[in-house]
């Protein structure tokens, strides 16, 4: 059985109990706690596995854009990738949670809860269920250089101002890419990116000096599994 992260010699909830008891949330309750007037960066993802730098990220995000929270939201399966090795929501999650970490990290499964797969349809329910909540949605340079193969991209551009996270040698391909150019007259200098979250969608930023560069495909063996920590 799959040990997550640091938790070996710790009372651990079984996966498959942890996945059974997602599936009987509502959506309110898979909503993380939330205040009016807080600053929220959403950090999508199938976190298979998740990894120092989904956390350093994080950390960076709070700092750079002066945030409040950062959600981890687990996708169950990302339709622009192959999900035939993903692990359960359950396991996932339950590693998420290890690697995270820090008070202001939460996870969520929303999106199996209120059964999406598509970001925008993810951020559509958030805005209005949330609505006095600022969003902030945080993607790397490497998906920004894909952002325009998402399904109804420049309505997530319209619903949310986003943060882009340079990830070298991605940052000219994703600012060439057909979503930068087509938003690039709402980019924000990078100077000005605390005042991401007081500005109407869209507005994006790109911020640079993140020096951590791990994926998660770089953590799995062919077959799919996890590789062990070293």
């Amino acid at each position: 059985m799959f040990t997550a992260p640091g938790s070996r010699g710790r009372e651990h909830t079984p996966a498959r109990a942890v996945t059974r008891s997602m599936e009987s949330q509502s959506a309110a309750q898979a909503i993380p706690f939330h205040t009016n007037g807080m600053r929220v960066g959403l950090l999508g993802g199938s976190c298979n596995p998740p990894h120092a730098a989904h956390r350093a990220i994080s950390l960076f995000a709070l700092k750079r854009l002066k945030l409040d929270r950062v959600w981890w939201l687990l996708t169950p399966g990302n339709p622009l990738k192959d999900t035939g090795g993903l692990r359960t929501l359950g396991e996932r999650a339950d590693a998420a949670r290890e690697v995270a970490d820090d008070p202001r990290i939460d996870i969520s499964c929303l999106e199996a809860v209120i059964g999406v797969r598509y970001t925008v349809d993810t951020v559509i329910h958030l805005r209005r269920r949330v609505s006095g909540v600022r969003f902030v949605w945080i993607m790397g340079a490497d998906n920004l250089a894909q952002f325009h193969r998402w399904k109804d991209w420049r309505r997530i551009a319209a619903e949310v101002p986003i943060a882009v996270i340079d990830r070298p040698p991605q940052s000219f391909r994703a600012l060439a890419a057909p979503a930068a150019q087509a938003l690039a007259r709402y980019r924000l200098p990078e100077n000005q990116a605390a005042r991401l979250t007081d500005q109407q969608a869209p507005a994006w930023v790109f911020l640079t000096g993140m020096k951590l560069n791990l994926s998660s495909t770089g953590l799995r063996n062919p077959d799919g599994s996890w590789k062990a920590k070293k």
